[in-house]
Order: C-alpha cells, then structure tokens, then sequence
C-alpha cells in the first residue's frame, strides 16, 4: 500500500563529512589498534545480523488464509467492521489536511527530480504519535498503474527490501476488507511486525482511496522474536493530476514503532527522498515489464469497493491547506518528461569527488559507526536528555551528504 512510515530502509551507507570526528597521534601505535578493533567489531555485528535474519526468515511460520466469499447478510464472524465508511470520511478529512486549532503542520522536506516531486510536512498532536501528512508526484503515470503498483505485494517484495515477508491472512469479499501481516527489517534493531487491515475505495473519476489500521488477528499470535507495532493508521488517496500526464497519492499517516521521535523524525527527514527515488524507479520497470497479474491485485480488483455517493462530492471540496500542499508539489517539479533513467537523488553531496576520500578510509569507518552508534542510542528512548540533545547535533554532522534509513512510505502489510 502506500509506502511512508513503517520501516527503515535496509541500509546504511554514504562519505565522510567535514567534521573532524577521528584525530590520530603522531605515535599512532593505539589508533591503529582501536580502529582495527572497531572494524573488527562492525564485520561481527554485520555478520551476526545477518545470520539472525535468516533465522528468522526460517521461522516465519506458514500462515493459512482465510477467504470468506459471501458471508450471510447479519453475520458478524468475519471481519466487515474493521473498517467502515465512517473510517473513509475520516481519511478524506485528514487527507485535506485539516487539524485542531492548536495544531500546526512543519515543512519538513521538498525533493525532485525529472519525473518524481515529494513533499511532506508533520505535525506533533497532543496524542498519538507523530503525523505526516506527504504528496508524491509521478509522471507518465495513470491512476490504475499507481494503484496496482501499491497493491502488489508479490512485487513490492522484490524491490523493497525493508520487507522481510508478507503474509494474507483474511479476506472478506462483503466488505472488501483485506487482512495481511508483514516483517520488516529495522537495521541493528529488533524486526517489526504488523498485523494491518485495509480495504480500497474507487471514486467515480478513476481516483483511489486506501485505509489501513494495526489489528489482531488469530493466525498471527504475537512472536517474542519480533517487536509488534500495535499504533498504526495510514491512509492514502490516488489521483489523476488535471491537464497532464501524471497522477499523484497524497498519504497521511501515524506509526509508532517504539523509536525515539526526534531520532525517527531525522531519519525520515535525511532518508525519504532516497526511498522515494527508488520507489519511482520500480514503478518505471514495473510499467514496463509483460507482467501477469499478481494475486494480491487480482483479489483487489475482485473486492474494490465505490466510494458511496454521499461521501464522493466530498471528496470533491478541496481545503485550502490541501490545496497549498499539492500547489508546491507542482511549482517544485520542473516540467521535464520522464525517461528511463534510473531516478538520482537531490542529495548530490553524497556524489562529491571520491579522490577525496580514498586517502581516508578509517575516518570514514569510524563516523560510520559513530553513526550506527547515536542511531542505537536514540532509538532506545532511554539515554537522558542532554545525551540526546548531544547525539542529535553529531547525527547531523554525520549524515550530511549520506544516505540514511528512511521510513517508508506507509504500506498495507
């Protein structure tokens, strides 16, 4: 579904910065020890995450799927109130970007390229977790491509490699409400599971709407191994862009995944613009290719829902802060067609001569895993303030210019 929030990308990786984080003696003798040392230690827990994640591929058990076709009209034994119409005049509401009075939305990033503009903005409520509100613009694209590409579970697998496994749990024809759960990897912390609900509605003028929430469900018992995300709501809306050959989703969505905030909303604000570029470019290929249906987008096709027609001029009044948003989404993009090319990053300081880093591998290890080190200690939620506040301005020094774990954009499971 759609991709914002629920997962870090799957690696860390990127060039030194100007700050000077690693000074050596001219009697270097116990630098060098200690640097081998640290290299030493990063190969080791590399090694064992590794080995800890096939395990846990291995011990993913084999779910069977419900499939309920045509429940009796006054059943309640199947799964047709998760998610209501009232769920989707809620998400109408939320996608128009409407708050509380004493809310207010902050600009986190604006990106673009040839074919792909993103923007996001968040807000902090008084409950709950953070909250992003984000709009992506895709050319060359139609509403029924975007929509399968989000739906495809069997692809999104291939490209997306947060996602551990997925696995459909229920299916309620009635309703048109899907259950599924998903692992996904969280690097150098414990893997995240979702058991998620969702059900899509088409609206008359070809545009899509998606609601997913966190639930339970009885083949999926909670695993000690896995950390289970049980605060999850996520919604996104699909559109044709008028006058153009380009559609847009905006999502609006709310996870928490047992991170620190301000680590998690660091990592999403120096990580997403990578993850979208990659998204873009697996949907290029994903339009490209002779492709059979996969199962999840049959099963969609099957159960899709319309929009009811006392919501659908609803969804037809844009709110003035929606409307701000999807303008500067459009003034952002700089009008060129798409082509094939694979999607480059703005962030182009990663790309900076090589020559000038070759002559220093060891301070590059070495903020690499100062890196690693502030995101583990952040993500615990535990260290004290002042430590905190300290890791956070080192964080910003590390990764200027490197590509960091994002959260991605929300999926169904």
């Amino acid at each position: 579904m759609a991709f914002e929030l629920s997962f870090l990308s799957h690696y860390l990786a990127g060039t030194g910065t100007s700050g000077e984080f690693w000074l050596e003696k001219e009697a270097g003798g116990w630098a060098t020890v200690l640097v081998v040392l640290f290299l030493f230690a990063y190969h080791f827990f590399r090694s064992f995450y590794a080995l800890r994640r096939r395990c846990h591929l291995s011990a993913i058990p084999q779910y069977p799927m419900v499939h309920r076709p045509s429940p009796k009209a006054n059943s309640s034994s199947g799964i047709s109130k998760f998610i209501t119409e009232g769920d989707l005049r809620d998400l109408i509401s939320g996608l128009e970007g409407k708050l509380n009075d004493e809310e207010r939305w902050e600009d986190v990033i604006e990106k673009k390229n040839g074919h792909v503009s993103y923007m996001a903005k968040s807000c902090r409520p008084k409950d709950g977790p953070l909250k992003y509100l984000s709009v992506t613009r895709f050319e060359k694209c139609s509403t029924d491509l975007l929509r399968d590409f989000y739906m495809d579970n069997e692809y999104r697998k291939e490209w997306d490699k947060t996602v551990i496994e997925h696995k459909q749990l229920e299916v309620d024809e009635t309703s048109g409400t899907e259950i599924g759960l998903t692992l996904k990897k969280f690097p150098f912390l414990t893997a995240r599971e979702y058991v998620l609900a969702w059900r899509v509605w088409e609206g008359d003028d070809k545009t899509f709407y998606c609601l997913i929430k966190d639930c339970d469900h009885p083949l999926a018992p909670q695993q000690k191994k896995f950390v289970r995300v049980r605060s999850f709501i996520s919604g996104w809306r699909i559109k044709k862009v008028p006058g153009r050959d380009a559609c847009e989703v905006t999502v609006v969505h709310q996870e928490d995944a047992g991170m620190n905030t301000e680590m998690a909303k660091l990592v999403f604000s120096k990580g997403i613009w990578s993850y979208v570029c990659k998204m873009s470019n697996a949907l290029h290929e994903y339009s490209s290719r002779n492709r059979r249906q996969s199962s999840s987008v049959s099963t969609l096709l099957k159960i899709i829902k319309k929009v009811p027609p006392e919501l659908q001029n609803e969804t037809e009044i844009e709110n003035p802060e929606r409307r701000q948003l999807s303008n500067a989404s459009t003034s952002n993009y700089n009008g060129r067609p798409s082509n094939p090319e694979k999607c480059k990053s703005s962030h182009t300081s990663t790309s900076t001569s090589t020559s000038d880093h070759k002559g220093k591998p060891l301070k590059k290890w070495v903020n690499r895993l100062l890196l690693i080190g502030g995101i583990v200690c952040l993500s615990r939620g535990r260290s004290t303030l002042g430590t905190q506040v300290a890791m956070a301005v080192v964080l910003k020094q590390l990764m200027k210019g490197q590509v960091v774990p994002a959260p991605a954009p929300a999926l169904h499971g």
